[in-house]
């Protein structure tokens, strides 16, 4: 079977905690953006991505989409996956398009986002998103492939003592005391960033 334009849904929240009833919300939504959030899951394999739309269920984050299953045309699948990026190692970071860090260390990783991040401090000239971006810069960056969950292409790297030691410094002026201090007392040994194209 083709793929349809839209696909009705079922979607309710998968967010672990305490006992509790959340509503499903039924709406109809594009194929494109389904399979989009098959992506996060199963990258570009056809084969996995044909099983997913027959089985008619799928989590991802903390949602749960749930439809009408159906056996999907393979090349119309092949057709659509096309459309989506690719892994490119030619890429080369760049700051100013990038959207989220991830400091990890053996205690575990501190999500950044540049929302957060960007905001100045009271009576700062700069954000500690600029220090991130002076740390991601000065690091040797390793091409680590496209997240399709990120819409963004993935870098890594090793941080130095002294990469760590400007991150703790920066963290100053972060404008959030919880960001300051989670950076503060994480022994942070690498650096991921995520680029938006």
């Amino acid at each position: 079977m083709a793929l349809p334009e839209r696909v009705r849904v079922k979607l309710s929240s998968e967010a672990a905690g305490a006992i509790s009833l959340t509503p499903v919300v039924v709406q109809e939504i594009e194929t494109r953006e389904l399979i989009e959030h098959m992506l996060g899951v199963a990258g570009k394999d056809e084969a996995r991505i044909c099983e997913l739309l027959k089985r008619g269920t799928l989590v991802s984050g903390a949602s749960r989409f749930r439809w009408t299953g159906w056996v999907a045309d393979a090349e119309s699948v092949r057709e659509l996956l096309a459309t989506f990026p690719d892994a490119d190692p030619a890429r080369t970071f760049a700051a100013e398009r990038c959207v989220r860090a991830v400091l990890k260390g053996a205690r575990g990783a501190l999500e950044i986002p540049r929302e957060a991040a960007a905001q100045k401090g009271l009576l700062r000239r700069g954000s500690f998103w600029d220090v991130v971006m002076e740390v991601a810069g000065a690091a040797v960056l390793t091409y680590a492939g496209y997240s399709y969950r990120d819409r963004a292409d993935h870098f890594s790297a090793a941080l130095t003592l002294a990469h760590a030691e400007r991150l703790r410094e920066g963290s100053e002026s972060a404008k959030f005391s919880s960001l300051r201090e989670a950076v503060k007392s994480g022994a942070f040994t690498h650096i991921e960033v995520y680029v938006e194209r």
